[in-house]
Order: structure tokens, then sequence, then C-alpha cells
């Protein structure tokens, strides 16, 4: 069975939810604590495994790419000043065996589109996509391990799923599920953003997923839905015809960093988790009157 060696981010959206904070700087860079909701992914996607990351970018997206690329003059200033602790995070953002790569998307024509942008470097192979701001936390097993792990029993894509309140079905692509004699559940149907009367289920698809390869054919037979954009979602129902799909329950904690109180939420936490910082900040917490 194939290994997941590479993991597609799709970073090109402008991050209107956060205007003007993302007016020049990615939604992707927000930091969370002290570190940028890309590296986050990044590092989840390691840890799964991926050893190329591939970012379809936009314009205005440099920043990421700087961020994964060697700062000469930073690194000499950390050194000269003997900041030994610091110069060993800038140096370790991701291991030396992990290589970025950077696709534009020449147009903002959805998610599915912005997958596609990824076939020539993806090839025949399965791999992971990251939707950044998609925070899911989890301190001894990320997502992309444990949908690699289904994979490499299984050899079908997986999508990583929860449930949602049933009046939220609308704001997310929802799965109908069958359970098999292992105990996995095969996606039976998946329908973008259905309303709650109508909605198969509330388990919702979060923004992890790991495909076969054929998703590319299928993305490029998808018409454009609303708004001219080309949805994953409808791309997925059309592999559900010739391939089984996994739906995994992750385990782990996600914030909907994409929302300014999921955002919010995310920082707290980490914060209350950070070894440097969580007691204090407790503390400081604790002592708020409003």
């Amino acid at each position: 069975m194939a290994k997941i060696r590479k993991a597609v981010f799709p970073v090109a959206g402008l991050g209107t939810r956060f205007l003007p904070a993302t007016k020049a700087s990615p939604k992707e860079m927000l930091p969370v604590v002290d570190k940028p909701l890309i590296q986050y992914a990044a590092e989840e996607a390691e840890a799964g495994g991926a050893t190329e990351l591939v970012f379809i970018t936009g314009r205005h997206k440099r920043s990421i790419e700087d961020h994964f690329d060697k700062a000469y003059e930073l690194e000499a200033e950390l050194e000269n000043d003997g900041k030994t602790k610091l110069l060993e995070i800038v140096q370790t953002i991701l291991p030396p065996r992990v290589s970025c790569i950077y696709l534009r998307q020449p147009e903002a024509l959805g998610l599915g589109h912005a997958v596609l942008c990824a076939k020539p470097v993806v090839g025949n192979e399965p791999f992971a996509i990251l939707l950044a701001d998609d925070l899911i936390r989890n301190d001894h097993k990320g997502v992309v391990e444990q949908m690699a792990e289904v994979h490499e029993r299984t050899g079908s894509s997986v999508l990583s799923v929860q449930e949602v309140p049933h009046n939220e079905t609308a704001k997310y692509g929802i799965v109908e599920t069958e359970k098999q004699s292992d105990g996995m559940l095969r996606v039976v149907s998946i329908v973008e953003k259905p309303a709650p009367e109508v909605a198969p289920s509330n388990l919702a698809v979060v923004g992890r997923y790991l495909l076969t390869s054929t998703i590319f054919d299928k993305i490029e037979q998808t018409a454009p839905g609303a708004g001219g954009e080309i949805q994953l979602t409808d791309a997925i129902a059309a592999l559900l015809k010739e391939e089984t799909v996994i739906a995994h329950p992750f385990e782990g904690k996600r914030y909907d960093c994409g929302s300014k109180e999921g955002y919010l939420e995310a920082t707290v936490e980490y914060a209350l988790l950070h070894p440097e910082l969580g007691e204090s900040f407790r503390a400081y917490l604790k002592e708020l009157e409003y």
C-alpha cells in the first residue's frame, strides 16, 4: 500500500472574514500564540509521513514561502547574539527531509480547482489535503496520521468527519454513511452545505482529506457550481461511484480558525497549554473582571 508522501495546502483564499488583518498578510499566517496556522498544519502533515508539502498559492502569499525558507540574515543575527534557543526554533520549522513546492492558482475557482492545480506534482499517488484554518489539536496522533493508518488498512480515500449541530449543516459538506463489518464508516453520499431539513445526517467533513489520485479525473469532469466555483465535494460524490471512501471520526479537538470566535478560542487554549506561558496566563485570566 502506498505511503502518504505528499500533502496539499490550498492557501490562495483572501481571508475576508479577518479584514483588515488579512489585507496584506495571508490568513494562514495568523499566529496562534507563537506559530502561524500554516505551520501547525505543516507539522501535522509531516508527522503523518508527508515529505513533500505542496502549497497552492495566490497573490500576496509570499510570506508563506518566506516563512518556510531559510532566513540567512535572521539566523546570522541570532547566532551572533548568542540566542541559540531562538536560532534552533528558526532552523527547525520543518525537518531537512521535508521539501516545499509552491504552485499558483491563477483564479479563485474553488477548492476543487485548487486541488486540481496540484495534479502535476502529486501524479498517481494518494495524498493529503489540509485546510490550515481548521486547527486540530491532538497531542498524541495528528489527523493526517490517523487517516494514513486507515488508508494503509483499506487502500481507500478517507474524509475526516465530526458531528455538528443539525442547524449548522449548511456550513459544511455533509456525508451519509453505512457501517461496515470492520466497524469503519463507508460514505454512501455527500452533499455540499445542505439545509438542515434535507441534510442526510449531521456528520460534517472538516478540513482534512486523504484522496486517491482518481479524484483529479473527477474534478476535471466537475462542472462549476454556485459562484462559478468547482466544488471538491461534487468531485468526491462522483468518486463514490467508483471507489470506496471512508469517513473517519477523528480524535482531537477542532478549532474553526476561519471564524474570529474559533480563532480566539484556539489562541486562549493554546496559550494555557504553552509550557512557558500557561501558568502565568491562567493566573491572568482568573484576575479578569468583566
